[in-house]
């Protein structure tokens, strides 16, 4: 067993080139005003400067395109090497004018053409449906054509929370509908040989995610396409959850060699999303790298069905912390456990456990955590919680790493628990690491779910400090979610899977939901996270803080 990369055809992206056997390209988003010429140039050079080798800019109208001709300009005389996209939501004139300017323009299939999504089912007959889609598919090619006279490259990049009403009332929000979405533009891109193209499927759900992008690829294969994917988490977040969540989808599929250029969605300056993206590259580096295994399976995969448990060292400052915080099992001198190698584990040295005693099985180091976990759920048939030792990475890094190593083996259901070990010290931020593992994972649910995107050009609040705010007074809610987006472009759709949503309706105002329902409109900024509250309340999830 060993790392091989999924073979795609290479796009050409301005001097760049994504897929085929060129490296996995880092790409972020501005998140100023693309009117605002000066802030646009200067934040698309610190990102350049912080390893971005892709930047992507919103173009929510005409003027906002033509815009990026002059930023293009620019950046090319500041000595800018960086290609630039065009983010378009809705707007297909947009789109046209952008590919004048800009190397790549990225179009949403959930409202390029289809009318705006009103979350309402239609009843289309079979005939009435292949009408729709022969109709969208005759459009596309005329801006594919566009895009090729201009030598503009293409990303279908398709959204979990804005496929459209037509794509929903047939296939419903699930990942048939959306790689289905994905399938009706790229038949046009391989019928006239349109080459210079990336797709990306993405949900603020990682496990979705992941799900939905192999569907996507099994799809492509059956039809002879082979077109290199871009991966991200949409809406993952802020801090350390963020950081997790982007990882564990992300990492998922690159550790499986999926994947030609990411971007790390965070709910903070983009600058901030390069490093995070640069771990992920390096455990990709150091999994090709990694010894291969030479192991015969001897059972079926182990599914737990068990809330996977949290396992630390002794420290007294989690007698501090709320109980749902607290690990499980704390080590000290008599032992729950027994504990092996990995090594004994894939060889079958697995000692016959007394009852009440949990297995524990040591990575050593041996080979890359990510190869020697699916081995071990090829041989070991018994749920075992994992012990992992963290001390030769930062508490930094630390969300990032073990996000990728883990992240597939968590999201297949096959540990029972997770033991991280590090510093004394550090015991209160590896206990708050794991349960953002299980977390993200959808494992085991013990705090509030926050689904908030990056925010860019069309943002109308300050969202960085917006979803501190509600943060620090929902953080208690354990098990509900709450979308936070910018605007009403995508703010609806994209948080389908929160149970409330603050979404920018205009400058200084916001609008809230429950679920996809709007229930207070244009409430001034300053009132809002109250009225959340209220709202929380109104509907029965509200709990005082303990």
């Amino acid at each position: 067993m060993k790392y091989n990369r999924h073979k795609t055809t290479p796009a050409h992206i301005g001097d760049i080139t994504i897929g085929g056997d060129a490296p996995i390209v880092i790409q972020s988003m501005t998140n100023v005003d693309t009117n605002d010429i000066e802030a646009s140039v200067a934040q698309i050079l610190r990102l350049e400067q912080a390893g971005a080798e892709l930047v992507r800019l919103t173009a929510q109208g005409t003027k906002e395109a033509k815009a990026l001709g002059t930023i293009e300009a620019e950046i090319r005389a500041k000595g800018a090497k960086v290609p630039l996209s065009a983010d378009i939501h809705f707007n297909p004139r947009a789109a046209y004018e952008a590919a004048l300017h800009v190397e790549k323009v990225r179009i949403n299939p959930g409202n390029f053409y289809d009318p705006a999504r009103k979350f309402q089912k239609i009843n289309f007959t079979d005939e009435e449906y292949r009408a729709e889609v022969e109709a969208l598919q005759s459009n596309f090619e005329t801006f594919l054509r566009h895009c090729q006279a201009h030598h503009t490259a293409l990303r279908i990049g398709v959204n979990h929370g804005s496929l459209s009403d037509r794509i929903m009332s047939r296939y419903g929000d699930t990942p048939s509908g959306m790689v289905e979405s994905c399938m009706e533009y790229l038949e046009v891109c391989h019928r006239i040989h349109f080459h210079d193209v990336v797709i990306s499927i993405k949900s603020s759900n990682p496990l979705v995610m992941t799900e939905t992008v192999r569907a996507l690829i099994e799809r492509m294969d059956q039809a002879g396409m082979h077109y290199p994917l871009h991966l991200g988490v949409t809406e993952a977040g802020n801090g350390e959850d963020g950081r997790i969540k982007s990882a564990i989808g992300i990492g998922a599929l690159l550790a499986e060699g999926i994947g030609d250029t990411i971007r790390v969605s965070l709910s903070e300056e983009p600058e901030a999303e390069i490093p995070v993206a640069k771990v992920l590259l390096h455990c990709v580096e150091e999994l090709a790298k990694a010894t291969p295994l030479d192991f015969s399976p001897r059972c079926q995969p182990f599914r737990s069905e068990e809330k996977p448990l949290v396992m630390m060292d002794a420290h007294p400052h989690f007698a501090q912390l709320h109980p749902a915080d607290r690990p499980d099992i704390e080590v000290t001198e008599t032992t729950p456990f027994i504990r092996i190698t990995d090594q004994e584990a894939l060889s079958g040295e697995v000692p016959e456990l007394p009852e009440g005693k949990q297995l524990v099985v040591r990575l050593t180091g041996a080979t890359a955590p990510t190869l020697m976990l699916e081995a071990l759920d090829h041989t070991l048939s018994l749920p075992y919680i994992l012990e992992v030792d963290c001390t030769q990475h930062s508490l930094e890094e630390l969300p990032t790493w073990l996000g990728f190593q883990l992240g597939g083996a968590l999201m297949r259901g096959q540990l029972s628990g997770l033991y991280l070990r590090r510093h004394e010290e550090d015991a209160l931020a590896l206990c708050s690491i794991a349960f953002g593992l299980l977390q993200a994972s959808r494992r085991r649910i013990s705090r509030t779910d926050y689904i908030s995107c990056p925010s860019c050009g069309r943002t109308l609040f300050d969202l960085q400090s917006t979803v501190a705010k509600i943060k620090e007074a929902t953080k208690h809610l354990r098990g509900l979610k709450i979308g936070v987006m910018g605007c009403i472009v995508n703010g609806p759709g994209e948080m389908a899977d929160a149970d409330y949503g603050y979404v920018g309706s205009a400058p200084g105002k916001v609008d809230l939901y429950k679920a996809k329902e709007r229930l207070k409109r244009n409430i001034p900024q300053e009132e809002a996270v109250k009225e959340l509250i209220e709202l929380i309340k109104a509907n029965g999830d509200w709990k005082d803080p303990e």
